[in-house]
């Protein structure tokens, strides 16, 4: 398989295996109208598999999503062929409409026009809990 480089735009490395379609359609990179390639499965001598993105343009990305699927997810931004910034987005304090309660009994499920709000109750499981009725995501 040949996948070439980028002149500009974005590599988003070390997703878990088998996530990076979830990735892809979180962020709306469907949308695009630039190429994007999605390498599954891709050897990785610290995990044994893992994903990767690449964006052939330099976009704005929702670093909740990306904190959120793996805070050991690595951004990097390529210009003129080479990398000029890398990152690993933070697990995020709260996400908002990103993931949605499944409690029937929360309040978002009857009052539809509510924000489905999570808050991080504990950073190192990576665990978020409804804002609302407190049901663990």
């Amino acid at each position: 398989m040949i996948v070439t480089s980028i002149a500009d735009g974005i590599v988003i490395d070390h997703i878990p295996a088998g996530r990076a379609m979830e990735l892809y359609r979180d962020l709306g990179l469907e949308d695009l109208d630039c190429q994007v390639a999605i390498i599954k499965n891709a050897p990785s001598a610290k995990w044994g598999k893992k994903d990767l993105l690449k964006i052939n343009a330099v976009i704005e990305l929702n670093a909740e999503i990306l904190g959120f699927i793996d805070p050991q997810i690595t951004v990097n931004i390529i210009q003129d062929g080479k990398k000029v910034h890398k990152f690993n987005p933070p697990l995020p304090e709260e996400l908002s409409n990103i993931i949605f309660c499944k409690n029937p009994r929360c309040i978002t499920s009857t009052e539809q026009e509510l924000s489905h709000v999570f808050r991080l109750t504990n950073r190192e499981n990576g665990v978020y809990r409804c804002m609302y009725c407190e049901s663990k995501a």
